[in-house]
């Protein structure tokens, strides 16, 4: 009797097996169908197909009653738009290209129109991007690929002629024919090159690139941050500055020293600007000057500094290096950036 228990449990739980089994095979089938239909190649570049929720900015083209025309072979053209200054149309095939290997797929092209007006030997760079809606979703099956479409006089057409296959596209579970309505659309982006570029250079051993700064009555300076005058090296001034009392961690005992971006020179190109310097407290009496290097990046905004904290305990500048109650800074431009705006 136990035994004809246990025959009957496996037999229930090999036909629960077998049901669910193929359930779930139907599932992966479904949805890898519906999967594949995004890793399709062009002959172009590799096709992308995502959803999104916002609308296609150049057309939309519904159609309801949509059943009436499903099978139809010829194409819908729509009607003339604008878009980044051109015209255009949609075309439409709902059962596919057969001329662009649209067999069992739709196919969606956009066409430039009004041409006559364009100028001898015209060509259009476009990023183009097609759509179809889930309304199912409520969101736009976004189609495109790497490629930058141009349109010229031999190529006035372009898009994909295996833009959805139909077996997704006619899936009442996939939602894109909803109340019988279906709904397309496109994005035109023109790519116009540009014919300028910004082109850093680095210069080494600029022109003018010693600045000497004398500080004098050193023992009566205040506890405030002091600035020598601004010097030019390369597209930038710049100057230096101290606190007699020390900053951050030399603070009482050191004597730091910054280096400081300030403005650009007129019709200069205000960027960031590489500076690379070399800091010295001169020594003097004709010993060794204590030095300090520093290498950055300043930002546009003036003000910003770089340097150190302790180029020099303040006990030695009895040294040599303190004179006659006067110091003596020296700041050697080493390498700095200069932009231009050129031709590609």
């Amino acid at each position: 009797m136990e035994n004809g228990r246990w025959s009957l449990r496996v037999i229930c739980f090999a036909f629960f097996f077998i049901i669910t089994s193929s359930s779930a095979e139907f599932l992966i089938q479904q949805v890898t169908e519906y999967n594949s239909s995004y890793n399709l190649n062009a002959n172009l570049g590799e096709v992308t197909r995502e959803l999104r929720s916002e609308r296609p900015s150049s057309k939309i083209v519904t159609i309801g009653n949509f059943s009436v025309v499903m099978e139809r072979f010829e194409p819908y053209e729509s009607s003339v738009f604008e878009a980044s200054g051109y015209k255009w149309r949609l075309i439409l095939y709902v059962t596919g290209n057969k001329d662009d290997g649209g067999n069992n797929h739709v196919s969606l092209y956009v066409r430039i129109e009004d041409t006559e007006s364009l100028p001898t030997g015209w060509e259009v760079m476009v990023d183009l991007k097609l759509f179809v809606f889930n309304a199912r979703r409520h969101k736009y099956l976004t189609v495109t690929d790497e490629a930058v479409k141009r349109y010229n006089q031999g190529n006035r057409e372009w898009g994909f002629g295996q833009l959805i296959p139909l077996s997704t596209f006619r899936n009442p579970n996939q939602g894109f024919i909803v109340q019988n309505t279906v709904s397309f659309g496109a994005e035109i982006f023109i790519i116009r090159p540009v014919g300028q570029q910004e082109r850093v250079s680095f210069v080494s051993n600029p022109p003018d690139n010693v600045f000497t700064w004398r500080i004098l009555r050193f023992s009566s300076l205040e506890d405030k941050i002091y600035y020598s005058s601004e010097f030019l090296v390369g597209d930038r001034f710049w100057r230096l500055g101290f606190n007699p009392k020390g900053e951050g961690e030399g603070r009482p005992n050191a004597i730091p020293i910054f280096l400081y971006a300030q403005g650009f020179r007129p019709n200069a190109v205000e960027t960031s600007t590489w500076g690379a310097v070399n800091l010295r407290l001169r020594h003097q009496l004709g010993s060794n000057p204590k030095r300090a290097s520093s290498a950055a990046w300043y930002p546009v905004r003036p003000g910003h500094r770089e340097g150190v904290s302790n180029i020099i305990l303040r006990k030695d500048l009895q040294d040599g290096y303190l004179v006659k109650d006067s110091i003596v800074f020296e700041a050697e431009m080493v390498t700095v950036s200069v932009t231009n705006i050129v031709p590609v």
